[in-house]
């Protein structure tokens, strides 16, 4: 397939090499601005850090609702994201950077309850630079249930041939029973996937960590800002609904 992967946030956080592994832990359990920092595996290194879902601690604008600010190591910014209103589904807006007034977000997350019992769906809407003409026939989804720490992050491709059919995800979820596989019957359509949240096992012990505790793995070419930025999205959403053991975001 010619493009399995789009640099959404930037070319510097897709790795073209082999899959990317993050633990990602709350670093703050017990307050409301809780934080989250997320280390890789093979290094031990921090990559992304959020240490405040205010984010008017560092002069940015007032709003009713807050804003959560993804960080690189040494605290610069990389992703802005807020929750638009007013709105009948729960949308979440990505920008890049600090978001300033006017400015356009890069991308958009949309998630309805339109299945009753926790059950929903989320799609990811790429906006500006990176909705071009390459990733028209390709739709960015969530699958799974993130507050089980069981999701996908995948890319659905209309315009797949018989020849990358090697490519496509059959869907696997574990305990996760909401998911359907969107493979067509046909060639012209695959579910390419480009992350994956999953419960941290503990190799020492060989025992599952509690869900303040989990792994990000990133697939090759993925972009990881963009997956961390979704999973602080999605980690919104199921504090909002309320029972986040049955907040199900699937297809």
């Amino acid at each position: 397939m010619e493009q399995k992967h789009v640099a959404v946030v930037g070319e510097e956080y897709c790795s073209s090499e082999e899959e990317r592994e993050l633990t990602v832990r709350k670093t703050s359990l017990f307050s409301s601005g809780d934080g989250f920092e997320a280390y890789d595996n093979s290094t031990g290194d921090i990559v992304f850090r959020v240490d405040n879902y205010d984010g008017r601690h560092r002069g940015g604008p007032s709003l009713a609702e807050p804003q959560i600010l993804l960080m690189d190591p040494t605290g610069a910014s990389i992703l802005t994201l807020r929750k638009k209103w007013p709105t009948l589904h729960q949308r979440w807006e990505g920008f890049l950077g600090e978001r300033v007034e006017g400015q356009k977000p890069l991308f958009s997350v949309k998630w309805s309850s339109i299945f009753g019992g926790g059950g929903g769906r989320g799609v990811v809407e790429l906006l500006g630079a990176t909705a071009n003409s390459s990733t028209s026939n390709v739709e960015y989804r969530v699958e799974g249930c993130f507050a089980q720490r069981c999701c996908r992050i995948v890319m659905v491709n209309h315009s797949i041939s018989e020849e990358d059919e090697d490519d496509v995800v059959v869907g696997d979820y574990g305990d996760c029973n909401d998911v359907d596989d969107d493979r067509s019957a046909s060639s012209s359509v695959a579910v390419l996937l480009g992350a994956e949240v999953k419960r941290k096992v503990d190799p020492c012990a060989n025992i599952v960590l509690g869900k303040d505790v989990f792994s990000l793995c990133i697939k090759p070419g993925f972009d990881a800002a963009f997956a961390m930025g979704l999973v602080l999205v999605l980690d919104q959403i199921s504090r909002s609904d309320g029972d986040s053991e049955h907040n199900n975001i699937a297809t």
